[in-house]
């Protein structure tokens, strides 16, 4: 009986309704997508330790996405804290010194999920090594839930084995997650044929493939993750995550930063 009920105010409100979440998400290129970012970053200018500004700020633009319908899954880099890699030159195993290097990005991913509540979003840890209760264990299908239910995942503890670098985590959780593309926020604007904060003369790539640069040596991302993006056609774009606004434009589909593609 109540559907015979319905006046002009009724159909009003519900068009209101429809046309406030087209408003929404009709900008949105992407629906989900996996955020690699990079922990030098959170370490403010000096690049260690955790600088509680670039929290803020990260957790801001995040939120301007996630109000807008996007789902956001997030690897975050420990280089901040620990690299793996470079303690082998001060003695450390290269198997423990990966293990604590995973476990910085767990801290990190910690405060960054702090970041993320007192923004207002709600956010969760994932680990990929059990540590209940620092972060719930790892499962495609957990964070799937968790994302369609509008739960900022954070995705911890690399691939959880050694020799494997965030770079490569962040790719395989977005081909496993079957997210639209994998975007890497780092401190500089795009891929450049040389690192542009040591030289000016740097040529920035507005676009390049997975081939190119392999070929050419470009440092975006290791050749492990570059080989999952491209037998699994994940597009990458490298923008500057520094700078506020850019993550939102990245995700209207506004040219910033590189685009690699197959």
């Amino acid at each position: 009986m109540s559907l015979f009920l319905w006046n002009n105010k009724n159909f009003q409100f519900v068009n209101f309704c429809y046309f406030r979440y087209w408003q929404k998400t009709k900008l949105m290129k992407y629906k989900r997508i996996l955020l690699k970012l990079s922990g030098e970053a959170l370490g403010g200018p000096d690049g260690s330790g955790i600088d509680h500004s670039v929290i803020s700020d990260y957790a801001k633009q995040i939120k301007e996405i996630t109000d807008a319908g996007c789902q956001v899954a997030i690897v975050v880099g420990g280089g901040n804290i620990f690299r793996g890699l470079s303690g082998t030159t001060e003695g450390f195993d290269r198997v423990k010194g990966d293990q604590m290097g995973m476990l910085a990005t767990v801290i990190n991913s910690l405060a960054l999920e702090s970041g993320l509540k007192a923004a207002g979003c709600p956010a969760r840890v994932f680990t990929s090594i059990r540590m209940e209760p620092v972060g719930d264990l790892y499962s495609r299908d957990k964070v799937d839930e968790a994302l369609n239910s509008g739960v900022i995942s954070l995705i911890a503890g690399g691939t959880g084995n050694p020799f494997f670098t965030t770079d490569s985590a962040s790719a395989l959780r977005a081909v496993e997650l079957n997210c639209s593309i994998l975007l890497k926020g780092t401190r500089v604007d795009g891929v450049y044929d040389s690192d542009p904060e040591k030289n000016p003369s740097a040529k920035k790539y507005e676009t390049v493939t997975f081939d190119e640069a392999i070929a050419k040596k470009l440092r975006v991302m290791d050749i492990t993750a570059f080989a999952m993006c491209s037998e699994n056609n994940m597009p990458i774009i490298v923008f500057n995550m520094s700078r506020y606004g850019t993550l939102k434009q990245v995700i209207e589909g506004n040219r910033c930063g590189t685009l690699v593609s197959a």
